[in-house]
């Protein structure tokens, strides 16, 4: 039993407001994924200011779950209400977050990893007394696509315009025309993005999932890329190529079972002075540079994704999405490249360059 006498009842009723904050975001998971998959986001952005009947005709939904949704949204600060009015509007910060696909800030799939997380909870607690991993295949089949959504819009606005350019000479060379192994693709998000800005440059995807990599495929027709694109299923420590200019890695790593053996087949596909590209999730090297929004939600994917998938894989490594630049560092020297380094920085990744 708790001493109610040894408890600072301030610091008690904050932290109870913390925990309905937090409360308060996990139930609002489903919600804003309905708003989402209805098109409630993108009608209010189109439509402004709206009373739930407007809001109900506008999406084709009914007027009673449009109220409810709006009041839910209003009371999170999701959306802005005007009592005078009696009507509902998604103000341009909130649209970034909610209805602007290619915004920076564009968070739905970070709500869709959220609810995928949940679906694969039965599968990962086992793993806990067990010390086994759960493969990627056994996971939630929409967590594909969610962790394809999830990091396209830092792609989207980063890739070209500021993380390619930090490389030594990379974006020189692609211009010309290099040849270019996007590795751990996934739905081919990534390579799409660099096929359209460099069209002289050859790019080949490869995603040990043949799931993702139909999914990549039908991504590079849908933006007419397919002459200088293509996509295989391969894993990283043996893809085919050799002499290539360029091997990426975006986000994936250290969801590797042998993330050292993955360093050493780049190394030996890379031309001399070629160039590996390391996207990974912002971390620093100590636990306590880590206690913040940001690495609280990469610690969650951590535990619950990033560390069952290689623990299902040969060698089973589990670097973590909280690796950082040290431990990444070493592993990439391990796999014999003379040097490594940060390249760039934003407040979700570090891109770090990789020299034999």
């Amino acid at each position: 039993r708790i001493m109610t006498k040894m408890v600072d009842e301030a610091k008690l009723n904050q932290f109870v407001g913390q925990m309905l904050g937090d409360l308060g975001g996990a139930l609002s998971v489903p919600l804003v994924r309905i708003g989402d998959r209805l098109g409630l986001y993108r009608a209010l952005h189109a439509g402004g200011p709206m009373t739930p009947g407007e809001l109900a005709t506008k999406a084709d939904i009914g007027e009673r779950y449009a109220r409810e949704w709006l009041s839910h949204q209003a009371a999170s600060g999701y959306v802005a209400y005007d009592a005078g009015t009696g009507k509902f509007t998604l103000p341009p910060e909130q649209a970034m977050v909610f209805a602007d696909p290619d915004s920076p800030v564009y968070l739905q799939g970070g709500f869709d990893i959220a609810a995928t997380m949940m679906e694969n909870e039965a599968l990962v607690e086992p793993a806990f007394r067990s010390g086994r991993g759960v493969g990627w295949s056994e996971q939630s089949q929409c967590l594909f696509c969610a962790a394809g959504r999830f990091f396209r819009p830092g792609y989207h606005n980063s890739l070209v315009q500021a993380w390619l350019p930090a490389l030594d000479g990379v974006a020189a060379k692609l211009k010309r025309g290099a040849t270019v192994a996007d590795v751990g693709c996934g739905h081919g998000f990534s390579t799409v993005i660099m096929a359209k800005a460099f069209p002289n440059a050859t790019f080949v995807g490869y995603d040990f999932h043949p799931g993702s990599v139909e999914q990549a495929r039908r991504h590079a027709e849908q933006h007419g890329v397919t002459a200088n694109t293509r996509f295989e299923v391969a894993l990283a420590s043996e893809f085919p190529g050799k002499d290539l200019d360029l091997v990426t890695f975006f986000d994936c790593l250290h969801d590797m079972g042998d993330p050292v053996g993955a360093a050493r087949h780049v190394r030996q596909a890379l031309k001399p002075d070629g160039s590996w590209m390391i996207v990974e999730p912002a971390a620093g090297d100590r636990l306590e540079d880590n206690l913040n929004p940001v690495s609280r939600l990469y610690y969650a994917a951590s535990t619950m994704i990033c560390g069952p998938r290689p623990l299902d894989q040969p060698v089973g490594a589990a670097l973590g999405a909280q690796a950082g630049l040290r431990t990444l560092s070493a592993t990439i020297s391990e796999g014999g490249f003379s040097s490594v380094r940060k390249a760039i920085e934003t407040p979700f990744n570090m891109i770090l360059e990789a020299r034999p």
